[in-house]
């Protein structure tokens, strides 16, 4: 694949205000994907997330084969969300972007329509059953025109548990990582939980995202999980993974928390993603 321009537009709308948590990776737009089915629901998830402490979403419905994405009902849909919400939640778009062909030919002509708050940062998002070698180059194209790809909750995929070693490659390229909030709880399985601690103990987590998509089973709540951090990790890290790192991301500048892997994490020699573990080999 070859690499294509971008041209950033200078005139963005949203106005951060700083210590309130904020929310890169949310389904809160109704009758887009498999998030809320009517408007009511998206009313009441965005009351959730200002009760929670939450200052900025941005809805990230899916970009992929099931879910067509058209970024003028994605317009439209946040509108009428935040018409209703002015001076309580600051809403911006984005999507769950998934690495088909079919997305990355669209993305040459015009990668803003996909990006978070139409800046750098895209959300990527890889499927379950196959990950194929020539996505390491689509990431690397991506990066050519500028835009800088954050994986989606890679602590949710069994390929990307089974084989970690890749994940921290494309740390080591310049993409970053997105956990979900609830896997820091268990809500997505012990697995899950587990590689998440290990990940951010290691330096290979840079946000934490509610990725929600009602009020129930997958709300659009962070503080919880900002309470686990700040007491295993300290408040420091809360603070880096639920408001700095995803303020800079949303106003499209360097993530102020960049953590340094561990040199065997990701080099060529190692296949674990605990140091020490004994070495096992897996096939995508």
């Amino acid at each position: 694949m070859g690499s294509f321009s971008l041209s950033l537009s200078s005139t963005h709308p949203c106005v951060i205000l700083p210590k309130q948590m904020i929310d890169i990776h949310c389904h809160i737009l109704p009758g887009l994907d498999d998030g809320p089915e009517s408007l009511e629901t998206s009313f009441a998830m965005a009351e959730m997330a200002v009760a929670d402490g939450i200052s900025h979403v941005i809805a990230t419905p899916h970009a992929n084969s099931s879910y067509p994405f058209v970024p003028e009902l994605v317009k439209e849909r946040r509108d009428e969300i935040q018409s209703a919400f002015d001076g309580r939640l600051t809403i911006a778009t984005g999507c769950d972007f998934h690495l088909s062909f079919e997305n990355l030919q669209d993305i040459r002509h015009d990668p803003t329509r996909f990006t978070l708050n139409q800046r750098n940062y895209l959300l990527v998002e890889f499927a379950d059953f196959s990950i194929p070698a020539s996505l390491d180059q689509a990431l690397h194209d991506l990066q050519l025109a500028g835009l800088t790809p954050v994986i989606t909750h890679p602590e949710r995929n069994p390929l990307i548990r089974a084989q970690p070693d890749r994940l921290f490659r494309w740390l080591r390229q310049g993409c970053y990582t997105q956990v979900t909030a609830q896997s820091l709880t268990g809500r997505f399985g012990k697995s899950a939980e587990i590689v998440s601690d290990e990940w951010i103990k290691a330096g290979a987590v840079h946000f934490l995202a509610s990725d929600a998509h009602n009020l129930t089973t997958r709300p659009l709540r962070l503080k919880e999980t900002f309470d686990l951090v700040t007491k295993k990790y300290g408040e420091p890290q809360a603070q880096a993974l639920l408001i700095e790192n995803p303020l800079a991301a949303f106003e499209g500048r360097p993530l102020p928390h960049v953590p340094e892997l561990a040199p065997e994490l990701g080099s060529t020699d190692s296949d674990s993603h605990v140091p020490g573990r004994k070495k096992r080999f897996w096939f995508f």
